[in-house]
């Protein structure tokens, strides 16, 4: 079926989302369905406008310039969808774009769906604006109510944002490709870099420096903890607004900068255990990728850590807000972090069942059930799932 997809992050931009969208993309057209892509032109691409893509404009996002708001009228996307004539407009991040694409495709007649990627609504404290929590909420329900079904990462946010009034959620899942992700891409000469010798464990964080990560707490807790544990390493790995400041805070600690591709992957592999504070994350393909390097995780008791990690046997798990706990769990993981431990052979084994094209496939099909219900007239608000 003809499939409108419509994103404000894609590569080459390097986050979590551009790499899942982009990866999204390339299955559905692998599976036979045209795919023509929207997205706003970024700075230095060419402008495009054929059957695949359309690469409207854009301007920067406030608090984070690499990335832009797609900006297109509903009145021109609705002239595109008629001379396209899709089966589906899908929507993968909030914006500007989004809500116009929404509003072109149900003034249409045309099934929607759209995804819930990011709690922009939860960032705002972080940013000292928490009074606006409540209206970002709002008019991300808003946003969700337009489409015939949303698609959540995990049952514990569908439950959440449910009980805020959202409808027709369906659980969509995420995955790892554990080929890349590899214990055996372990790379002594970087570990060298790094100054860690052979017997060094070597803590990794990896992600966007930023306030709404929570990569502080990290830092703090090693810190502390290599103070009983003179040769531990620490390694960041990630670009941000906070880089400078948290630099400058931890001058011992190894900032590497933003890795990609098989680069990416030694670095995991490389590392000997792994620090995710955050708790704004919908999902966190960065758990999944780290277990997959066979990595002592540790990690707050919320997003892909609920549904991926057994606290004690393929990771270790704090009760979400417990910066203590997390510290307690974070010691927990680097005492099982040798190389061969029992914890990380089971981290390992955990994430290669997380596979890529079975979470891409079951979102293939409930596409299908939303065009296919949506035209018949039978979409209630129970989400096809």
């Amino acid at each position: 079926m003809q499939i409108v997809y419509v994103t404000e992050t894609y590569p080459p931009e390097v986050n979590g989302v551009a790499l899942t969208t982009a990866r999204t993309v390339a299955h559905l057209r692998a599976a036979g369905h045209p795919v023509h892509l929207v997205r706003p032109r970024q700075r230095g691409e060419a402008a495009r406008d054929d059957a695949d893509e359309w690469r409207c404009a854009g301007a920067p996002i406030p608090m984070y310039p690499e990335l832009r708001w797609g900006l297109a009228t509903r009145a021109a996307l609705r002239r595109r969808w008629r001379r396209i004539a899709p089966a589906l407009v899908h929507v993968a991040t909030p914006g500007p774009l989004a809500h116009a694409a929404l509003a072109a495709a149900r003034a249409e007649g045309i099934p929607t769906s759209a995804d819930f990627r990011t709690n922009f609504h939860a960032y705002s404290r972080h940013y000292g604006l928490g009074w606006l929590e409540p209206l970002v909420l709002a008019w991300l329900q808003r946003l969700h109510e337009r489409a015939d079904c949303s698609f959540v990462p995990t049952a514990a946010l569908a439950a959440e944002l449910a009980a805020a009034g959202f409808r027709r959620l369906a659980v969509s899942g995420r995955g790892v490709d554990a080929r890349r992700f590899d214990p055996a891409r372990r790379d002594d000469r970087l570990r060298a870099a790094w100054g860690a010798a052979a017997a060094d464990p070597v803590l990794l964080h990896v992600g966007r420096l930023a306030a709404e990560k929570n990569v502080a707490l990290a830092l703090r807790c090693w810190e502390r903890l290599r103070a009983a544990r003179p040769g531990l390493r620490m390694v960041v790995v990630g670009d941000g607004p906070q880089r400078p400041s948290l630099q400058r805070r931890h001058p011992e600690a190894c900032f590497v900068g933003q890795r990609t591709g098989e680069e990416l992957a030694r670095h995991y592999a490389s590392a000997d255990a792994f620090a995710f504070p955050s708790l704004t994350d919908t999902f966190g393909n960065v758990t999944l990728e780290a277990l997959a390097s066979g990595l002592a995780l540790a990690a707050f008791d919320t997003a892909a850590a609920a549904v991926h990690v057994v606290d004690g046997d393929n990771g270790c798990l704090a009760p979400p807000g417990d910066e203590a706990g997390f510290e307690a769990a974070l010691a927990r993981a680097l005492a099982q972090a040798r190389p061969g431990s029992a914890l990380r052979r089971r981290a390992r084994e955990s994430a290669v069942a997380a596979d890529w094209p079975l979470v891409l496939q079951r979102f293939e099909q409930v596409l299908c059930a939303v065009a296919e219900r949506r035209g018949a007239g039978r979409l209630g608000d129970a989400a096809p799932a």
